[in-house]
């Protein structure tokens, strides 16, 4: 009986790398908003997993995916949609700090909160208006070439 040699599956494509990390930081930050909540002492270890998760993901998103984004933007609202989405990793990189830094549970749950808001506003952009657009925009073939980088820089990085 001839052995088949198994096709190797296409390597994932930019953005369904970029929404499995969306997804991971989701349910990282609902369970740090439950936590803080609680006053639990797993919050401190849950952000700086998060931390971490956003810092590798917006690394590469700026290095990789939003450069190629706004090189094959034809018109005014997809540039637009880069900027913006700059704008909001530089938002999150001041309100991040701020979380660590806080005074009793309340404080703490309360920027927990916004973070979470903020980072899932952020999110649900680029899923429902700037990932649709780069389908259009740039095609399988080099959404999959921005995957394969992404997934090497992240590599490099030390992402799990």
């Amino acid at each position: 009986m001839p052995t088949r040699k198994k096709k190797a599956s296409p390597a994932p494509d930019a953005i369904t790398l970029l929404k499995k990390d969306h997804e991971k930081v989701r349910g990282l930050l609902k369970k740090l908003e439950s936590a803080a909540m609680r006053g639990d002492k797993n919050a401190e270890t849950l952000l700086e997993n998060i931390d971490r998760e956003v810092k590798i993901h917006s690394q590469v998103e700026e290095e990789i995916f939003y450069p190629a984004f706004r090189e094959a933007a034809r018109t005014k609202e997809q540039s637009k949609l880069f900027f913006e989405a700059k704008e909001e990793h530089h938002v999150v990189d001041m309100v991040m700090p701020e979380v660590s830094e806080f005074e009793g549970n309340e404080d703490f749950a309360a920027k927990a909160k916004v973070l979470k808001d903020l980072i899932e506003h952020h999110a649900d952009e680029e899923e429902s208006e700037m990932f649709p657009a780069a389908k259009k925009l740039m095609g399988s073939d080099q959404l999959r070439e921005l995957g394969r980088r992404i997934k090497a820089r992240k590599q490099q990085l030390g992402a799990e």
